[in-house]
């Protein structure tokens, strides 16, 4: 009799398993490129392609439980010493199946598909470059959702930490860092929309990759460029190179910027390359960029007569905590409409509530 019953159970939950829709753990998306996905809903296999700290920021200190498969270059390559430092409380990371690197050809189709991801996750540039690769993996079953902090735009921000909330079942966290973001970049907007437009200062942006002896990129309408825009200051770049590229001397020199910044990172092998972001000493970065006013005019500028030096890390420019960095610009280049603004403050206080390692290193800063 007892047999009997839970076979009739058994027989009645199965037809209950089989009248519920197919499509009841699915859930359906529209990414950044207003493109339509559907997903495994909280899915448990993830290849993660870039936005890894924003990733942390959304999933919280567990995130890469999750996580199958990463372009690793784009992160220990790219951002080495930000990279070394996440390994050191996610030994995991180092474990992770490295699909390779889109720009650089050496993404394997093949490796994507044998780490058997529920989900891929790119950025619109990694989607773009893709191609029909893109259009194999969805064949083969992957579905993309494509996300896009590079655009730089509070838009494009929000719409991006709230898809990684949805993928991540995180969309309280997600909503509270997204409206976090938008608030502080509203800020800024409201106080430069009351000073004079007249007055806005000349500035010039330059990657400090590769030292005071060889010119590196400046950036006209993104990267920093684009912050600078968005600041209302006069970027000399603009109008001279598309996207990126080198400036002469003699055209910064005639240019004469009333502000300089060198954009350092966690290169690895570049001597004298401006070294920044996690565990790097100030003194360290004020060595490398101090060697910036040995090239020739630099010391005429009106930049370095009034000490207007900075740098700035290039590693944290698309970020959810990209926001810092365009509170330190704007009081660089505002410093009475923004003095009671503390963007180093703001920068720690977000790593503190959102990332699984403590802030420490040198993430912005003026030359002494």
């Amino acid at each position: 009799m007892i047999n009997t019953i839970l076979r009739l159970c058994a027989t009645a939950g199965l037809a209950m398993l089989l009248a519920f829709p197919a499509f009841a753990d699915k859930i359906k998306l529209t990414d950044t490129l207003n493109r339509t996905v559907e997903i495994p809903e909280n899915p448990e296999r993830i290849l993660l392609g870039f936005y890894y700290e924003d990733f942390f920021a959304v999933a919280g200190p567990d995130a890469y439980d999750r996580v199958v498969a990463i372009s690793k270059d784009t992160w220990e390559g790219w951002r080495n010493l930000q990279w070394k430092n996440y390994v050191s409380v996610t030994p995991r990371l180092e474990k992770l199946t490295d699909v390779g690197e889109i720009e650089s050809g050496t993404f394997s189709f093949e490796a994507a598909v044998a780490a058997n991801p529920d989900v891929a996750i790119f950025a619109a540039w990694q989607y773009k470059a893709l191609g029909e690769v893109a259009e194999r993996m969805e064949a083969a079953g992957i579905p993309i959702v494509v996300l896009d902090y590079n655009a730089q735009t509070v838009e494009k921000h929000v719409q991006s930490t709230i898809l990684f909330g949805k993928i991540l079942g995180a969309e309280k966290r997600a909503k509270q860092l997204a409206d976090e973001y938008a608030n502080a970049v509203a800020d800024v907007e409201a106080r430069l929309a009351g000073l004079d437009k007249s007055k806005a200062p000349k500035v010039y942006v330059e990657l400090g990759r590769k030292g005071p002896g060889d010119i590196d990129n400046s950036y006209s309408g993104t990267q920093w460029g684009s912050v600078v825009d968005q600041l209302g200051a006069i970027n000399i770049a603009n109008g001279q190179i598309s996207s990126w590229g080198k400036l002469s001397p003699e055209y910064v020199l005639a240019q004469n910027p009333q502000a300089i910044f060198m954009a350092g990172s966690g290169w690895v092998g570049r001597e004298q390359a401006i070294i920044m972001g996690p565990g790097v000493n100030a003194a360290l970065t004020h060595e490398r960029l101090a060697a910036y006013l040995t090239r020739p005019g630099w010391d005429g500028l009106d930049a370095a007569k009034s000490g207007d030096i900075y740098a700035i890390y290039h590693g944290g420019n698309r970020t959810l905590y990209d926001f810092a960095f365009l509170q330190f610009m704007a009081k660089a280049l505002y410093p009475e409409a923004f003095a009671d603004v503390d963007p180093q403050a703001n920068v720690e206080a977000f790593f503190a509530k959102y990332m699984p390692v403590e802030f420490q290193g040198t993430y912005m800063t003026k030359l002494p």
